[in-house]
């Protein structure tokens, strides 16, 4: 038995390993496969936020990319790229399909490593008409990826296009997706903010030279911005590595403090705990098991064995039982593969190049090693003489460390419960959150072909859908934070230094109440007064930072233009709730939108949705309907924090499966080993109920202290995550006693049934040798 608990303990624990191992290599291998990695650099931009902090984002003026490369010898390549998320209609004929959309400049291909399989690096993207598709988008479009250059193609329902290249599809460890790409020159032809040093809506993207130093290239070009714009600009811009956006993407205050680089640790973290919890079962079980082995041991010393070489022999079987573990873990790999990948939302496998096979073989070794070598030491020191005459007894020190390794493995694993209800409570708190507008049944599609041209009249028509409540246009997504940061020239009272971000979001009439954005004062857009493009709508956030008193009426000024203030709308979470509630504004600017809102009816959804298509169809034949909701949108800012709840519960259960194992085989250990105890115990007197509590009491000890132990270390941490939001949950009391009592209850189940065991066992068995 002691075989099977030690090889599934170990075979359990090397696949949750590897699996974590994986999913790490994973993580840290995102844009890692640019050649120009090393020097290949992301412009960030710094701005003031209203609390007066420094905010970070990663978009820059569309005209930087133009002018830097003039000023800069240091820089070898500069390029600039927008991507549009939720893509635009690509068709042929009638053969018609949703595209992942990039705009990029000329040298986009010269500077990142995107296998061109067809066409001229410097040439695919220097007419504003040609178009580049990966090999999968021209297969979907044309059935070949053979002779494909020179076609055309037409994206949206009148923009043709001509290919010029096809690139072999993004790997799966590209931070960014695209399924084609378009010469950046044809995004400034319908775009006049990207010409414009005062709105930051672009990405730039930059090679240095060999040598240069970045720190000081960032102090040169610090205030390049400024010097760009006819009065102070609020931004600085830096550089950062640009395949480190991906996991170490978190700023505070202009300052890099993490981002996916924590989750990238604390799975590590996790797995080296499932590494020591599987290591610490082994150590028990063989030392617990030193017993049998005792005359052995006494006879090897007896016919001269050195303890040297009963080390090496204890190591090599350690080690020996690892491998076999190893091969275990490689078909719980194997099996479930599958289910992680959906739960990470990756494509992870098992692709055994030569790296991968080393790390996996040095985990595994060293691991056997780890996990052998105090019952190699602890075995190989006993006295022959002592040993024949059967006078060996647990040493203190031996009890003691034996006790220790099982309060520290389910302090451990009580951590991991502790993780796994705090992040689920405060994940289910974020989707109940009441967010100050209403997201249920509201879906989105895009704003294109006709329905751009004759947004209004589709609208009105939205309206008249029987199952729709209301219907508007917005621009850009309501969540997602930091999109269109706008300076607020003018207002009563304004400090002239005061270079404060606003956001904006550009709607149609209807759109407000499409959302269910309440009023605190003032009122909405309408259609019965023409004079309201004008206006603007203010959220409370900003009202209170500009210091207004009786805002409505008032003017302020945003580039020259003076806008009366309409309204003032109720705070509601626009990015979420990793953030505070920002100043933004509503600007009544329906060509600005791109994307329609409708909020639909409880009953008959689907009927509802079907009679929206049939419209949307009438204005874009041969465009696929491709709808989302807005809950959908919602969520899906914390995915990674899901992801984590999801993994955490895994590994967590893994870590006290792992636990509860070595736990059932020291209890059988120690039921054999007190066998005669136990007997003498009940012709006594002492009934099979008093011999189970005696039994299981000793390892509830141990528990409990494990409790004690836990459960501050889990506080600290758990109030250390949390704070990571700015709207979160109170950590209550019996999130923490929960997975205390959860931990001790698992305990006692698993050590009980071999207590009652030993308890019902007939004595006159284990007294007949006495």
């Amino acid at each position: 038995m002691a075989f099977l608990i030690n090889s599934a303990g170990l075979s359990t624990g090397l696949a949750g390993v590897l699996l974590i191992f994986l999913w790490v290599r994973d993580e840290q291998n995102v844009d890692q496969f640019h050649q120009n990695d090393a020097r290949l650099f992301e412009v960030i931009t710094h701005y003031q936020e209203p609390n007066g902090n420094i905010g970070t984002g990663n978009f820059t003026s569309g005209l930087l990319a133009e002018t830097l490369p003039n000023d800069m010898p240091e820089i070898e390549l500069m390029v600039a790229s927008r991507v549009l998320d939720d893509g635009m209609n690509v068709s042929i004929g009638r053969n018609s399909l949703k595209a992942r959309v990039q705009y990029a400049s000329e040298d986009y291909f010269k500077m990142f490593s995107y296998d061109l399989l067809q066409g001229i690096t410097d040439q695919v993207l220097k007419n504003k008409n040609s178009i580049v598709l990966s090999d999968q988008m021209a297969i979907k479009l044309f059935g070949t990826t053979q002779d494909v250059v020179g076609k055309f193609l037409e994206l949206g329902q009148d923009k043709k296009y001509q290919v010029s290249g096809v690139f072999k599809e993004t790997q799966p460890n590209s931070s960014i997706q695209f399924d084609l790409v378009l010469p950046f020159e044809a995004y400034k032809e319908n775009n006049n903010l990207a010409t414009n040093w005062e709105a930051n809506t672009v990405q730039s993207y930059i090679v240095l030279k060999e040598g240069t130093d970045i720190n000081n290239f960032n102090k040169k070009i610090a205030d390049y911005a400024y010097n760009k714009t006819t009065e102070a600009s609020p931004f600085t811009i830096a550089l950062r590595k640009y395949s480190d956006a991906y996991l170490y993407g978190k700023y505070e205050n202009g300052k890099q403090v993490g981002g996916r680089i924590e989750y990238v640790r604390l799975f590590s973290l996790i797995a080296l705990f499932i590494l020591i919890i599987a290591s610490i079962n082994f150590m028990n079980l063989s030392t617990a098991n030193a017993s049998r082995r005792l005359r052995e041991i006494g006879v090897k010393k007896t016919f001269g064995a050195k303890r040297g070489d009963l080390i090496f022999q204890f190591l090599g079987e350690s080690v020996c039982m690892a491998l076999l573990s190893l091969l275990g873990a490689l078909v719980l790999v194997w099996i479930t593969m599958p289910q992680f990948n959906e739960v990470t939302g990756k494509q992870l496998e098992f692709d055994f190049n030569f790296p991968l096979i080393v790390t996996i073989l040095a985990i595994t070794l060293l691991t056997g090693i780890i996990a052998g070598s105090y019952p190699a030491l602890y075995l190989s020191a006993f006295k022959p003489i002592k040993v024949l005459k059967g006078k060996i007894n647990n040493s203190f020190g031996e009890i003691w460390i034996r006790k220790g390794l099982v309060v520290f493995q389910f302090a451990l694993s009580i951590l991991l419960i502790v993780g796994v209800v705090v992040v689920y409570k405060q994940i289910e708190f974020v989707q109940n959150k009441n967010l100050g507008y209403d997201r249920e049944n509201v879906l989105y599609v895009d704003i294109e072909g006709k329905i751009e041209e004759n947004l209004e009249t589709f609208l009105e028509q939205a309206r008249n859908i029987p199952g729709i409540i209301n219907a508007g246009s917005i621009g850009d997504h309501l969540v997602g934070g930091d999109l269109n940061g706008w300076i607020i020239d003018e207002w009563e009272g304004k400090d002239k230094t005061d270079r404060t971000s606003f956001q904006m979001r550009a709607v149609s009439t209807e759109m407000i109440e499409t959302l269910g954005i309440k009023m605190k004062s003032g009122r909405t857009f309408s259609n019965d007064f023409s004079t309201d493009n004008s206006k603007i709508i203010f959220n409370e956030a900003a009202i209170e930072y500009m210091g207004l008193e009786d805002p409505i009426g008032k003017t302020i000024s945003i580039q020259g233009t003076q806008l009366e203030i309409l309204g003032v709308s109720k705070n509601f979470h626009f990015a979420s709730l990793h953030e505070k509630v920002n100043p933004l504004f509503f600007v009544l600017q329906p060509s600005w939108t791109d994307k329609v809102m409708v909020k639909i009816e409880t009953a008959n959804v689907n009927k509802t949705i079907k009679n929206f298509e049939e419209l949307y169809r009438s204005f874009n034949s041969g465009f696929p309907f491709e709808y989302h909701f807005l809950d959908e949108a919602y969520e899906a800012q914390y995915v990674a924090e899901q992801r984590v709840a999801t993994l955490s519960k895994y590994f967590g259960g893994l870590a006290i499966l792992i636990s509860c194992l070595g736990l059932f085989g020291l209890a059988a250990f120690t039921a054999e080993r007190r066998k005669k105890e136990i007997g003498i115990r009940k012709v006594l007197g002492q009934s099979a109920s008093q011999v189970t509590m005696m039994l299981s009491g000793q390892f509830a000890q141990l528990v409990l202290i494990s409790i004690l132990i836990a459960l501050p270390i889990a506080f600290l941490l758990a109030d250390d995550w949390l704070s990571d939001f700015a709207y979160r949950i109170p950590l209550k009391v019996w999130y923490f006693l929960g997975a205390g009592l959860i931990a001790l209850l698992i305990a006692m189940l698993t050590v009980v049934s071999q207590s009652i065991r030993a308890a019902l066992a007939n004595p006159v068995n284990s007294l007949r040798t006495e």
